[in-house]
């Protein structure tokens, strides 16, 4: 709704812009290159001003919710465990108050009782059904389209996941964006437990100054993931 029409304005108007200053910049190359053809003697004026520079030179996205849209298919799951237990089934705006990471604590305050169900027995309960009809998920509205005027701008993404990591790639591999991205890290399990440490790490490998990083999710585990990283973040 209203958060990823915003998100996507951010994200295309940042980008746009970028596209917009190589316009002109080829522009300018072409007439100083004419100019400079005609008239030698005289050397070409400024005509177009200095372009600043493109602020964010590498994009991390989250996957689950923030490119794809799967919300309300993570609630049907979900809604699946609550209803064999015979529990009340969970609507939007209740997903949205209770989740959170790490997600075992997320499991218990929806009410789950832990001394009948281990997180780990819920957590494989819960990736059986997600993964029964992962495929039919979706990406959200001008999810390609934004990536593209991000790669276009000449700037690098990555994908930072607590999706297990091979799942990840045989997703994004199916949706066709692999080409977009120079880095997919998923979790090596299917608890989701954090994303802060791997985030470390990718900043440090990635070598940019985290200033020119822009981390883009949908939870506040990922603003926490954020500032771990040192980066700016849009949720």
């Amino acid at each position: 709704g209203y958060l990823v029409g915003a998100l996507r304005h951010f994200i295309a108007s940042h980008f746009e812009c970028a596209l917009a200053q190589q316009r002109v910049q080829r522009a300018r190359s072409t007439f100083s290159l004419h100019v400079c053809r005609c008239s030698a003697a005289a050397p070409p004026r400024r005509l177009f001003p200095p372009m600043p520079a493109l602020r964010y030179r590498h994009i991390v996205w989250d996957w689950n919710g923030t490119l794809l849209d799967d919300v309300d298919y993570s609630i049907a799951c979900m809604n699946g465990l609550r209803d064999r237990r015979r529990l009340p089934l969970l609507d939007r705006a209740r997903y949205h108050e209770l989740f959170d990471f790490p997600v075992r604590d997320y499991y218990y305050r929806l009410g789950f009782d832990p001394a009948q169900d281990t997180f780990e027995r819920l957590s494989v309960e819960f990736i059986s059904a997600y993964d029964a009809d992962r495929w039919g998920c979706h990406l959200h509205g001008g999810t390609p389209e934004i990536l593209a005027a991000v790669t276009g701008a000449g700037a690098t993404q990555s994908i930072l996941s607590a999706y297990r990591h091979e799942t990840l790639h045989e997703i994004v591999a199916h949706f066709g964006l692999a080409p977009h991205f120079i880095r997919l890290t998923g979790l090596d399990n299917i608890f989701a437990y954090s994303k802060a440490g791997f985030g470390r790490a990718w900043i440090e490998e990635l070598g940019l100054p985290p200033a020119e990083v822009l981390m883009v999710g949908d939870t506040l585990h990922d603003l926490d993931v954020a500032r771990h990283m040192g980066v700016d973040c849009v949720l």
